[in-house]
């Protein structure tokens, strides 16, 4: 799934993995973005934040720098932390967890978990709490077209994980009052989880979806480092500036699968350049979402603007990737024919729920009930009761939730 059990790190601690991550223009409001981080798959109603961790968010202004060079992103960067406190009784059987947001500016928003109204700082809003998993995908029909090498979705799809809940963190920002005067309107932007205290280490980031479980866990067609896990070392990684030790460990696994990609339709639409190398491999590891919020929001802009610029035109939305766009089909079209033939799809069309058009955007939870797991999912299960990372009491009143321990 698109950032679910990305990696052992991420199976082996659920509270920071990333399950997805949204960067879009606003419906509601011209000028401003809003990005949205989610969290822990198959969250239930006794999963809360892990006050061990850092929930980043950051942003850069970004220019189109051209074709073969793809894009360019400033220096001046801006960041949206979130922290989370403890999870402690509130009355009977009822527990709380406030958290805050520390602004671009050094201002501190508190907010509550699950209220669905938020809190509000200057030019920033904020919410966090339970929500329907926003993410679709058929991962049956994926797997069985990457095993066999050719398009085998089916009409209708099987959405994988019906009825899955989330942890959210949805940071809205005016960027006219929230931002440095002069940076956008076009940005670059990245999610993160990074341990929370003097040794901050990254533990996950994502940009756009799929990198990691798709471009770079499968193997078989990696001819240079075809035993090495990347994706922890990935995660480790600086959206920004991808250092030179594993640069082409990533470049050579990327450019292995999205050559396989481009079988699945029996042409080649992607011929590989003098260094041997996908057209795409450089523009795939620069992992960020790209948005422009001058630009008006569309439910379906997901790479629209790299598409343009691959293209040589000017992009014409807002781009990044909202709720409701249905990424996987992007994904998959420009990955096997380069746009060039039909829209690849997978026949699903939306997520258990919708998202809506209005803060906090994201449907609320869905009941809990057994969710079926994928395979990782299932693996990463096992340990639930065991090492749990739900929340349990200390005795004192104060419920506290594990960081750490091995949930593989």
């Amino acid at each position: 799934m698109s950032d679910h059990f990305s990696g052992p790190r991420a199976i082996a601690g659920p509270a920071c993995d990333i399950c997805d991550f949204y960067a879009f223009s606003s419906p509601e409001r011209v000028g401003n973005l809003v990005l949205v981080l989610d969290v822990v798959p198959n969250a239930d109603p006794a999963t809360f934040f892990s006050d061990a961790i850092v929930y980043r968010f950051r942003i850069r202004p970004v220019t189109v720098a051209g074709k073969d060079t793809g894009f360019a992103p400033g220096e001046e960067e801006v960041t949206f932390d979130c922290t989370f406190g403890h999870v402690h009784s509130h009355g009977g059987d009822t527990v709380v967890q406030e958290g805050t947001c520390s602004t671009a500016s050094g201002e501190r928003i508190s907010f509550v978990v699950d209220d669905a109204h938020g809190a509000r700082g200057n030019g920033v809003r904020v919410f966090a709490g339970h929500r329907s998993d926003p993410f679709f995908i058929d991962f049956a029909g994926l797997n069985e077209t990457m095993k066999l090498g050719r398009l085998v979705f089916t009409n209708p799809g099987t959405l994988t994980g019906p009825g899955a809940n989330v942890l959210s963190i949805v940071v809205e920002i005016d960027c006219a009052t929230a931002l440095p005067s002069g940076i956008g309107p076009l940005f670059a932007a990245v999610g993160e989880t990074v341990a929370r205290g003097p040794l901050a280490i990254r533990l996950e980031r994502v940009g756009r979806p799929e990198v990691k479980n798709l471009l770079l866990n499968p193997r078989a067609h990696d001819l240079v480092n075809r035993t090495v896990e990347l994706r922890d070392l990935y995660n480790l990684e600086d959206s920004f500036h991808v250092g030179p030790d594993y640069r082409d460990a990533y470049r050579a696994r990327v450019s292995s699968n999205l050559t396989y990609f481009d079988t699945l339709d029996g042409k080649t639409d992607w011929p590989l350049d003098a260094q041997g190398l996908h057209p795409l491999t450089n523009l795939i590891l620069a992992d960020y979402l790209v948005v422009d919020i001058s630009k008006p929001y569309a439910e379906d802009s997901f790479l629209e603007i790299e598409r343009s610029m691959l293209d040589g035109r000017l992009h014409t939305s807002s781009g990044g990737r909202s709720l409701n766009d249905d990424a996987m089909d992007a994904l998959y079209t420009l990955y096997v024919n380069a746009g060039r033939g039909p829209r690849i799809s997978d026949h699903l069309d939306q997520a258990t729920v919708r998202a809506s058009r209005a803060f906090p955007y994201l449907a609320p939870p869905n009941a809990q009930r057994e969710i079926p797991k994928s395979a990782a999912g299932a693996a990463a299960a096992k340990q639930d009761n065991k090492n749990s990372y739900v929340v349990h009491t200390d005795g004192g009143g104060h419920v506290h939730l594990p960081f750490g321990r091995n949930h593989s």
